[in-house]
């Protein structure tokens, strides 16, 4: 890699003095002098075999290859700083920032949350929720647990924690004093509590809704379009514990609450999709002590949920 690489303090010299258009205030940037900067950017120009300025009587101007190479080595050099900054940060805090949905925090992150403190009290750690992808290099977050398709983050870790198999639950006492619910086809009867859909950084749907549930289980003609509408899973299944209502819902977000009973599955049909929980973090840090001790935890508490 490095024999296909200019020299780094050419590309310092270039990126300064294509900022400036003068080699005099790069050269005072850099703490050098502009003899220095010429000769950086001599060089530079010598091995990618193109001139980079036109010198003039008065100053230099960028030819049309530099004004193209000082717009990308700006955003490589900014992209840099980012990096080192918070690499910076990283190396200097003691809290470890975890991404992840509201709904996946709120039911299942934080309830489990003590038992990974009681194993490493020393490792401090902070929710951060955000369901959109997470930018490693521009965001003070050090992992993450998204929603997706998977993997198909380029230079991220990736490690499968659930498959998304959603089916309806409601509250005991609603199937205790309304109609009868046997079949997907009684659903009709019931009021449908729905979650708003979200899409990948492509734009792809990958959470299930009614109608696609419905249609998948032979029920299609039900009406979905009907019923109450909320903006987060937690809110649909808190309304269904408060017997509003029938709600879509997995074994992720909806275990706890069906083991303890304040939920039940009315019906036996499932429904898989095209998307999984993904424990994500970067390459260059998944054997960070931190990030390496809060990984084999998760992947740990994953493993012991049930699917059937």
């Amino acid at each position: 890699m490095s024999s296909r690489l200019p020299p780094l303090a050419s590309l310092r010299a270039f990126e300064a003095a294509a900022r400036h258009l003068s080699f005099a205030k790069a050269a005072e940037d850099l703490l050098v002098t502009p003899g220095a900067v010429s000769q950086q950017v001599k060089q530079l120009e010598d091995w990618l075999g193109v001139a980079l300025f036109r010198r003039l009587p008065r100053g230099v101007l960028l030819t049309d290859a530099g004004q193209l190479y000082g717009s990308e080595l700006r955003e490589v050099f900014a992209r840099l700083a980012a990096a080192s900054d918070r690499v910076r940060r990283h190396a200097a805090s003691p809290v470890l920032t975890a991404s992840m949905s509201p709904s996946l925090a709120a039911r299942w992150l934080i309830p489990r949350l003590g038992g990974f403190r009681a194993r490493h009290p020393d490792i401090d750690v902070r929710i951060e929720v955000n369901p959109l992808p997470t930018d490693f290099t521009r965001e003070n977050v050090d992992v993450a647990i998204r929603h997706g398709p998977g993997p198909s983050w380029p230079g991220l870790h990736a490690d499968l924690l659930f498959p998304h198999i959603v089916f309806p639950v409601c509250s005991p006492q609603l199937l205790g004093s309304g109609p009868k619910l046997r079949d997907p086809h009684d659903l009709a009867h019931f009021t449908l509590l729905h979650e708003d859909t979200w899409a990948d950084s492509l734009g792809r749907l990958h959470d299930i809704p009614w109608s696609a549930w419905l249609a998948a289980v032979g029920a299609g003609e039900v009406d979905a379009s009907r019923g109450l509408h909320f903006a987060q899973t937690h809110m649909s299944l808190q309304a269904a514990m408060a017997g509003q209502g029938v709600a879509l819902a997995n074994h992720v977000l909806a275990g706890e609450d069906l083991r303890a009973g304040r939920l039940v599955r009315p019906l036996p049909q499932q429904v898989p999709a095209d998307s999984s929980y993904w424990f994500i973090c970067p390459e260059a840090t998944v054997t960070h002590p931190r990030v390496a001790a809060f990984r084999a935890w998760v992947l740990e508490e994953a493993a012991q949920e049930c699917w059937d």
